[in-house]
Order: structure tokens, then C-alpha cells, then sequence
């Protein structure tokens, strides 16, 4: 049951719970495939907040019942030429109506990006190992005007900085 899921793995109903994080499975459990594993209908019990982790690969269009449902989109960046995060939340924000935290997760998740993230609809970030949390929040003033279209207002708040 999600109640025993939380319990092994330290779940805190407070926090998002972000769905596709590894979980160990109770001792009790029975030995479960993905497969067999009926994740919709546990999460249907589960009354704390949710949460997603896009990979790059990941079809943002596939959340779009499952939207109204989440606090947390986290997308992943793997490396800092890697642009498909910045794509997936265009379509979060834009096409798909996403209001909640959206956050920029990932080794490219880097300090001279904040701008374009925050451009994208990005709302939190977790900076990659190294990255400076100062000069990324400094990042975020260094232009003060676009020349694309995007999100109308930088919405980074100082407390939705976080560096490894």
C-alpha cells in the first residue's frame, strides 16, 4: 500500500512526492515488475503533494490529465548543451496550463542559464555540483531585455535556489 511505500522510504506527506524516485519496496511486499505495479491507483491514495521528474526523452504531453494533480514538475537537464528541458516547459507553462513549481534539475543546470530558464517558466532551480547560488541569483539581472517571446515576469524567488 502507498501508506507502507511512505513509511519504508521515509516519506515525508509534506513534501512532494515525486513519482519515478527509486522506492524500496516493504519486506512484506510481494516481489512486483513495473509492470504489475498499479503506481495510478496507489498514487489515488496518497493525499500529500506530487510530483514529477521529466528525463529529456519524456513526453510532457502524456502529464496532461495528471496535471491538476501536481505540485512539482522537476526536469531534468543531463548536461548543459542538452535544450530539451527548455522545450518540455514552454509546453508545461504554455500549451498545458501548469501552474505549479516547476524546477530545473541536472549537471546542466548551470549559473549563465537562470535567465533563459527563468524565460522558459522555470520557477526553482537545483543548481549543478560547483554552481555558485549568488551569482546565479546576480544571473538573473544581467539582462533587461529579451528579444524572444517568454514567460512575461522572472518568478525565481531568492528561497527557490538551491546548490548541491
Amino acid at each position: 500500500t502507498i501508506a507502507a511505500l511512505a513509511s519504508v522510504n521515509h516519506i515525508d506527506p509534506a513534501k512532494p512526492i515525486v513519482i519515478g524516485q527509486r522506492l524500496r519496496l516493504p519486506a512484506a511486499a510481494p516481489a512486483l515488475t513495473p509492470q504489475r505495479l498499479d503506481v495510478r491507483a496507489m498514487l489515488d491514495q496518497w493525499s500529500g503533494r506530487l510530483g514529477v521528474r521529466l528525463t529529456p526523452v519524456d513526453r510532457v504531453e502524456e502529464l496532461a490529465q495528471e496535471l491538476p494533480r501536481l505540485d512539482l514538475v522537476a526536469v531534468e537537464f543531463p548536461n548543459p548543451s542538452d535544450g530539451r528541458g527548455y522545450s518540455q516547459a514552454r509546453l508545461l507553462r504554455e500549451r498545458l496550463g501548469f501552474r505549479g513549481e516547476l524546477r530545473a534539475v541536472g549537471a546542466g543546470v548551470r549559473q549563465d542559464q537562470v535567465f533563459l530558464l527563468a524565460r522558459c517558466g522555470f520557477d526553482a532551480l537545483e543548481l549543478a555540483a560547483g554552481e555558485d547560488a549568488q551569482a546565479a541569483r546576480r544571473a538573473l539581472e544581467r539582462y533587461d531585455v529579451a528579444y524572444q517571446p517568454g514567460s512575461a515576469a522572472v518568478g525565481l524567488r531568492a528561497q527557490r535556489f538551491s546548490a548541491q
